[in-house]
């Protein structure tokens, strides 16, 4: 399949440490070490990532097209040091799994599981 014409459903559902990288990068390009800390803070401790998780994670999305490695650096940045960002396709695909999400989420109001019949 040509890569830029992808099917982000093809890829649902996400795990949700690969769901929290996604949204971590949602808004700028981020540092590995960035990224598990804003998940954690984000999630309030309840997903914590250790540093190989999260690059074994880097590794998938890149090869992926999810994310990209950002080619610019300050001078004074670490060239070891890489960072990422979301690719319009992984913004494709975190917004899938969004919207996925929040379907699940409405049949558990249905039945009654959730409270509140509007989402949160």
């Amino acid at each position: 399949m040509v890569k830029g014409h992808r099917d982000a459903g093809q890829y649902l559902p996400l795990t949700p440490a690969m769901f929290h990288v996604l949204l971590a990068l949602a808004d700028v390009e981020k540092h590995g070490y960035t990224i598990m800390k804003e998940v954690e803070a984000r999630s309030e401790g309840e997903v914590t990532l250790s540093a190989g998780t999260l690059y074994g994670i880097i590794k998938r999305l890149l090869s992926e097209g999810m994310i990209v490695e950002s080619k610019q650096r300050s001078a004074f940045e670490d060239a070891r040091r890489r960072k990422y960002r979301l690719s319009d396709f992984g913004r494709k695909v975190a917004l899938a799994e969004a919207e996925r999400m929040e379907k699940v989420l409405a049949m558990a109001r249905d039945k009654k599981i959730l409270r509140g019949t509007q989402p949160a």
